[in-house]
């Protein structure tokens, strides 16, 4: 008979996604083995498979996850009362190179680390990180369009087409940051930022 709760068998199982998000952040995903991860969360393999089929429906769950709560603190970010859609976006920047940080990202720089890796790993797992990806893409698009109607920037083309292009910066600039182990590539980003928003520095 199962006497697990509801809450219960949540908070397991987000335990264990949230252990092995902080371990593969670092490490990445083919390094990492199961024990490891039911090592570090301090749960039995019996509690993984009840919750996972396999790891591959494991790290599909865990960039499910990731994804869910990046687009919500980016949600929260993009709402701020009071500031510009411009301020909102570079906030967001702001807070990119603190999360991408490459010497201690705490599980919060998952799709940089993981994604060229697992893309070519796992169907399911690059079918999560291009909807993901692709939500993000969308925010900033939707940020880029209220900075063009609140007059607070300006931009060369269509604002999804310009959206695509600074994720794509900053993904670029978190690699290059781990590749130095620097800051620098993060400066160049910004720069760049503000030069693509026609904004003063």
């Amino acid at each position: 008979m199962n006497t697990e709760n509801p809450t219960q068998s949540y908070d397991v199982r987000s335990h264990i996604l949230a252990t092995g998000q902080r371990i593969m952040s670092g490490k990445g995903y083919s390094a990492v083995g199961l024990n490891e991860i039911l090592t570090a969360a301090g749960v039995p393999k019996g509690s993984f498979y009840h919750y996972f089929g396999s790891k591959d429906a494991y790290g599909e769950a865990m960039l499910t996850r990731y994804f869910d709560d990046y687009l919500s603190e980016l949600d929260h970010i993009f709402q701020q009362p009071g500031l510009t859609a411009a301020q909102r976006l570079m906030n967001y920047w702001a807070s990119w190179q603190v999360s991408q940080s490459f010497d201690n990202c705490q599980g919060k720089c998952l799709a940089v680390k993981l994604g060229a890796e697992v893309a070519d790993l796992s169907e399911a797992m690059r079918l999560v990180l291009r909807r993901g990806t692709a939500q993000i893409v969308g925010r900033l698009a939707e940020a880029l369009a209220a900075g063009i109607a609140d007059r607070s920037l300006t931009v060369d083309g269509d604002p999804d087409g310009v959206a695509e292009s600074l994720y794509q910066l900053w993904v670029g600039a978190s690699i290059m940051a781990k590749i130095e182990r620097t800051t620098r590539p993060f400066g160049t980003a910004l720069a760049a930022t503000r030069q693509m928003l026609h904004l003063a520095r």
